[in-house]
């Protein structure tokens, strides 16, 4: 019986943990220009794209999109509003209509948001050139990625396929097999 109720509360409590991931989801989509591109708030279709899922930035109705909302791209006054990383992993400002703000893209004197600026996404001639892929001015590109204010932006996934092994760079290394002479 004891093992039971055991494992009862053990479905429980995994149940939950794996529940509350859900709500951890700092990450919002990428901001591009291709609306064919799964995650791209372009994409009406897309989970990030539609304007009825309530993480999505265009949902006037949700914490991201709301005009009202402290966290919405489209409040003129937000603080708090969605921040933006590309694939190196680089901050590029937050993605906020708030043209006062320091770290908006609407402020065209703040530092991601000229035109000028080699770190903001308006500059096209540096991260905003529509020839790059990670440009969220690009129609064919992945575009950058928006994050919840509160994450520190996207993690770096260890992919151990990819990964070059440490001794790889050392000449030692490939001359393991062979007598030394």
């Amino acid at each position: 019986m004891k093992i039971i109720i055991t494992l009862i509360a053990l479905s429980i409590l995994l149940t939950a943990t794996v529940a509350g991931a859900d709500d951890d989801n700092d990450y919002l989509g990428q901001l591009s220009a291709n609306p064919y591109e799964p995650d791209s708030v372009s994409n009406p279709y897309g989970e990030y794209g539609n304007p009825y899922e309530t993480d999505s930035v265009n949902n006037p109705y949700g914490d991201y999109g709301s005009p009202f909302s402290n966290k919405s791209v489209s409040n003129p006054y937000a603080t708090d509003a969605p921040k933006l990383y590309d694939e190196d992993g680089n901050y590029r400002g937050r993605l906020s209509s708030n043209p006062y703000d320091a770290e908006s893209i609407s402020n065209p004197y703040g530092q991601y948001g000229s035109k000028y600026s080699p770190d903001s996404i308006k500059n096209p001639y540096g991260v905003g050139s529509p020839y790059h892929a990670d440009s969220p001015t690009n129609p064919y590109g992945k575009g950058i990625g928006i994050y919840d204010s509160e994450s520190d932006g996207p993690t770096e996934a260890s992919d151990d396929a990819f990964a070059q092994p440490a001794w790889s760079s050392s000449t030692d290394a490939f001359n393991a097999d062979e007598p030394e002479q």
